[in-house]
């Protein structure tokens, strides 16, 4: 597996200009697009909008539909460096890719023609996935034997759809949504939901409250509610009663994809502490100077290089199963950027000082976001048990 450690031409021109969109577009704007009180303003259309005309927002795509084709190792990549622009900027762009990729090969050929070419030509176009609801988060990781909230019954040539799921990613920005539903009563989720495509302008659904969150707020994550909506049986993806199965089969990349996002947080709370260290003076002389520091600063270094060899590895095996894909990959790589951003975040703060605590340095901000993983796509802890379950299944 050698192609995971060594970038092709194709990868370093896409990071080429991955990496001048996020100096022009995302760093001018981040700052100030975090400090809004309201989270809606938070988000950019204008970066949507720029990352289309470069071929970000839909390079997952094939070519025939306009995109790149590009799979999942190189995807995470994009993602990492959109991450040390922004985080929420890196999540908003992860979500539409990764659904992109999912919906390519989740649905079918009718379904296909009616999303895809309309979401390329849109140079708004988002994708939303809805699982997670106020009563079901951690519940559908492990899975816990219950059901969703959201329901729906069956009418005739389609199901009326109640409920709601929130913290959504992209909630109230999505053109379209994969939206896990229970649809037979008396069953957990992993046994009796369905999954269904989502249009945004369907009757009987709308957008609830937009979540005002601590970091990554260049991203918003909103309420779905739904309220006797009625979804044609042409939206139903894969089998009546096997959504779990959706999940399970077509987003083994996800996890690490998240890592991604953090990843690149970590990589910018690395390098605010190195020119940091490089240009403070204490002691008499800068603080890279100082064994404790260095040695530190050393760490910081190893836990990203750790983590992003971890990533690419679930990214590759992710589109090579055959060649020893577990499942742990699809829980873990998350989870260790996570922990190792959350680290070196705090580091960071510390190696700053007083002024790591200062709004204008910029530290602040890299702190709250970091803190976003320790939950966002799966809690780390429940993440943890699952895969245990993966590695001592009975």
């Amino acid at each position: 597996m050698h192609e995971i450690f060594i970038q092709t031409d194709d990868q370093r021109a896409i990071l080429e200009t991955v990496q001048r969109f996020v100096e022009e577009e995302v760093t001018p704007r981040a700052a100030e697009l975090d400090a809004n009180t309201d989270p809606a303003e938070s988000f950019s259309w204008e970066i949507v909008e720029k990352a289309h005309e470069v071929g970000i927002r839909q390079m997952t795509l094939r070519e025939e539909y306009g995109g790149l084709g590009t799979d999942s190792l190189t995807t995470s990549m994009v993602i990492e460096e959109l991450g040390k622009g922004d985080l929420g900027v890196s999540v908003i762009f992860a979500q539409t890719l990764k659904i992109a990729q999912i919906m390519q090969i989740a649905l079918n050929e009718e379904q296909r023609a009616r999303v895809l070419p309309n979401f390329a030509e849109d140079p708004r176009g988002m994708l939303g996935i809805g699982i997670t609801e106020p009563d079901n988060a951690s519940n559908y990781f492990i899975p816990h034997p219950t059901p969703f909230r959201t329901t729906a019954e069956k009418t005739d040539g389609g199901w009326i759809v109640n409920g709601m799921k929130h913290f959504i990613s992209n909630g109230n920005r999505s053109t379209f949504y994969l939206v896990f539903v229970q649809t037979e009563k008396g069953k957990p989720l992993a046994e009796g939901s369905t999954c269904f495509l989502l249009e945004r302008d369907r009757e009987g659904f709308s957008i609830g409250r937009i979540h005002d969150k601590m970091g990554e707020r260049l991203a918003n994550n909103a309420e779905l509610v739904f309220q006797d909506c009625f979804i044609p049986d042409e939206n139903v993806v894969g089998e009546v009663g096997n959504g779990f199965g959706v999940l399970a089969e077509f987003f083994p990349q996800s996890n690490a994809y998240a890592g991604a996002s953090i990843l690149g947080v970590a990589e910018a709370c690395y390098t605010k502490a190195v020119d940091w260290a490089t240009i403070r003076v204490q002691g008499g002389k800068p603080l890279i100077q100082h064994d404790g520091i260095r040695a530190q600063l050393a760490e910081m270094r190893m836990l990203i290089d750790a983590s992003r060899s971890y990533i690419h590895r679930a990214c590759y095996l992710a589109d090579h199963q055959e060649e020893g894909w577990d499942k742990t990959l699809g829980v873990l790589p998350k989870t260790m950027a996570s922990q190792a951003a959350w680290k070196i975040a705090t580091w960071c703060l510390e190696i700053h000082g007083g002024h790591g605590y200062m709004k204008e340095f910029g530290v602040e901000k890299l702190v709250r976001d970091a803190a976003a993983f320790l939950h966002s796509d799966g809690v780390n802890r429940t993440l943890f048990l699952k895969a245990a379950n993966f590695m001592f299944e009975d």
